[in-house]
């Protein structure tokens, strides 16, 4: 909940000495890059000190502008959340009434009491790093993105039923174990090192009853399968496509109720050791945020928020490509390029 304290939102204005078209970041994002244009936030090592809401015009010698940075509190929102607040934000600067009110209710997903925990949640398990992939970071990582057009995600889809094991595939749970397969390579894990895979999954609909519409809040819930890397690497596509449709079938309402009350009981927060979290914007419409001088250039991360995360963004002018956002130790990141050729 938030207690409003009347004392608004921190607006930074700001001049780049640079065109758009001198940022790398424009056509993939490149953090590393694009992480240098944006205000750092003096005191925030915590995201209990994270400001609500931070926003931040950048305007380029070019002529163009941006809102280069617009950074919410996770604690308050999704990224489902995140992205009607700001289409609701571009609506109201170009004059229009906000099409999705927000609902500000968030009492509908407290606690039961007493509460009951009814599944492991092994999203929050803590995996032993038998292979030292932490100690690979320790020179920095380096960043790249690969694009998959509806062409090479269509060849995953057939790569994962070409055995006959699987009826149906859909594009993000093929492309989903495809790179999880990769980079548990790349990070060259022993074959006995337990290896997790933390995705989002949108619980809105999947409540009972439903989230209301514009719910704004958090209605995510994290979905997880955990197995050995040697797993992984021998048997078949079609086994890792079938864990990544089990974890995505396991969520229903009672599952989401017992994180919720595993939460209000533990305080615990997922452990991300030997974990590959996967976060999916390639559905969120930031693309279409209209603020009266038309749609944007590109919409992305400045960052992202661990060296454990690969991030999906819609790419493409029709939207239809993926780019797969990661960051990799230069070495592990050449085996991975290698890997991405299908």
């Amino acid at each position: 909940m938030v207690e409003c304290t009347w004392e608004g939102a921190l607006f930074v204005e700001a001049e780049a000495n640079c065109s758009m078209e001198e940022i790398s970041g424009i056509t993939k994002p490149d953090p590393s890059n694009i992480g240098k244009l944006v205000h750092d936030i003096p005191g925030v090592k915590h995201i209990l000190h994270m400001p609500l809401l931070v926003a931040q015009v950048t305007k380029f010698k070019c002529g163009g502008f941006a809102v280069w940075a617009w950074c919410v509190n996770h604690g308050m929102v999704d990224g489902i959340a995140a992205m009607e607040f700001v289409n609701s934000w571009g609506e109201v600067a170009r004059g229009l009434p906000v099409s999705v009110p927000p609902f500000l209710d968030r009492s509908i997903l407290k606690a039961r009491d007493p509460p009951q925990i009814q599944y492991q949640h092994l999203e929050f398990a803590e995996i032993e790093d038998k292979s030292s992939t932490n100690g690979l970071y320790e020179e920095g990582q380096i960043h790249g993105s690969f694009c998959f057009d509806p062409v090479k995600l269509n060849q995953l889809k057939m790569k994962a039923m070409q055995d006959g094991v699987l009826e149906s595939c859909t594009a993000f749970e093929a492309l989903s174990p495809f790179v999880w397969i990769a980079r548990t390579k790349a990070l060259k894990m022993l074959p006995q090192q337990k290896t997790k895979l933390l995705f989002a999954v949108d619980g809105r609909h999947k409540f009972n009853p439903p989230l209301p519409k514009g719910y704004f809040g958090n209605g995510i819930v994290l979905t997880n399968f955990v197995c050995e890397a040697g797993e992984l690497s021998k048997k078949p596509f079609s086994f890792a496509v079938r864990l990544i449709q089990v974890a995505i079938n396991m969520v229903t309402d009672s599952y989401m109720r017992s994180a919720i009350d595993y939460f209000e009981v533990t305080r615990a927060k997922p452990s991300l050791a030997c974990t590959l979290l996967i976060t999916t914007w390639s559905r969120l419409s930031f693309h279409t945020t209209d603020f009266g001088w038309g749609e944007p250039v590109l919409s992305g991360p400045v960052s992202l928020p661990e060296k454990e995360v690969i991030l999906f963004l819609s790419h493409g002018n029709e939207r239809k490509d993926i780019n797969v956002l990661l960051g990799l130790p230069a070495p592990a990141m050449k085996v991975f390029q290698g890997m991405m050729q299908i």
